[in-house]
C-alpha cells in the first residue's frame, strides 16, 4: 500500500450506504448552509474563499508518514479556525466536490461518504475543540497553537472513525476484517494528524498575528502577549 489517505474511492463501500450517507451529507450541508447565511460577516467573504483555494492546494501535497504510507492536509481544523464551523464545513464540501468531479480524487459514488467524514465530521470535531481549548488556554500565540494542533489531531481522527463505521456498515473489502480496517486507518490518521497540526497551527497563528478580526475562533480579540520572566517571577 503506498498511500491511505482518507479519500473513500468508489467500490470501498456498497451503494447503499453510499446513498445514505449522501443523504446525510445533503443534509448536514443544507443545514450549514443556513447557518452560514444567519451568521455570514462580509470580511470573511474573501477569507473563505483563500482557505478554500489554500486547502484545496494543501490536500494536493502528500506527506511521509510512515514507511510506504502517506497522507494530506484535510482542512477541517485550519477551517475551522478562521471561519467557523458552518462556513469551514461548506469550504471543505466545495474542496472535496471539486477534486471528486475533476481529478477523480475520491470516488463520486463516495462524495457523499467523504463530505460527512473530512468537511462535516472533522471540521465540527475541530471546532468544538478549539473552542473548549480556548476557554481552558490563555488567548496567547503558544494558546492558539496548542488548540489548533490539537483540533487537528482529533479532527482527523474523527474523520478516520467515520470511516471505519461506514466500512462496518457497508465494506465491500474481501479479505480485510473491521479490526485490521479500523488499526490501519487509526493508527496512520493520528500520525498524519500530528502532520496536519502543524501545517493548520502555522497558517491559522500568522493569520492571527497580522489580522486577529479574521479569526473566528478569537472573536476579534487580539492574541495576548505571554508573561515575561520578570512578570512571572513577581510576588
Amino acid at each position: 500500500m503506498s498511500e491511505l489517505a482518507l479519500h473513500i474511492p468508489n467500490g470501498i463501500v456498497d451503494i447503499p450506504t453510499s446513498l445514505a450517507f449522501g443523504l446525510v451529507a445533503v443534509l448536514a450541508v443544507g443545514a450549514c448552509t443556513v447557518a452560514a447565511r444567519r451568521g455570514l460577516d462580509e470580511r470573511l467573504v474573501p477569507l473563505a474563499g483563500l482557505a478554500t483555494a489554500f486547502i484545496f492546494a494543501a490536500q494536493m501535497l502528500n506527506f511521509p508518514v510512515a514507511a510506504g504510507v502517506s497522507g494530506h492536509l484535510l482542512g477541517g481544523a485550519l477551517a475551522a479556525a478562521l471561519l467557523g464551523p458552518w462556513l469551514g464545513v461548506l469550504c471543505v464540501t466545495v474542496v472535496i466536490a471539486v477534486q471528486a468531479l475533476l481529478f477523480a480524487d475520491g470516488g463520486v459514488t463516495a462524495l457523499g461518504l467523504n463530505v460527512v467524514n473530512m468537511a462535516v465530521i472533522a471540521t465540527v470535531a475541530a471546532y468544538g475543540v478549539i473552542a473548549l481549548a480556548l476557554k481552558l488556554l490563555p488567548r496567547t500565540r503558544v494558546g492558539l497553537t496548542v488548540a489548533v494542533f490539537a483540533a487537528s489531531v482529533v479532527s482527523v481522527v474523527a474523520a478516520s472513525a467515520g470511516f471505519v463505521l461506514q466500512f462496518a456498515i457497508g465494506g465491500e473489502a474481501p479479505g480485510q476484517t473491521l479490526g485490521e480496517v479500523a488499526g490501519a486507518i487509526l493508527s496512520v490518521h493520528v500520525l498524519i494528524g500530528v502532520g496536519e497540526g502543524a501545517i493548520a497551527a502555522a497558517a491559522v497563528v500568522a493569520v492571527a498575528l497580522a489580522r486577529p478580526d479574521l479569526v473566528h475562533a478569537l472573536k476579534g480579540a487580539r492574541l495576548a502577549e505571554a508573561p515575561t520572566a520578570k512578570e512571572t517571577a513577581r510576588p
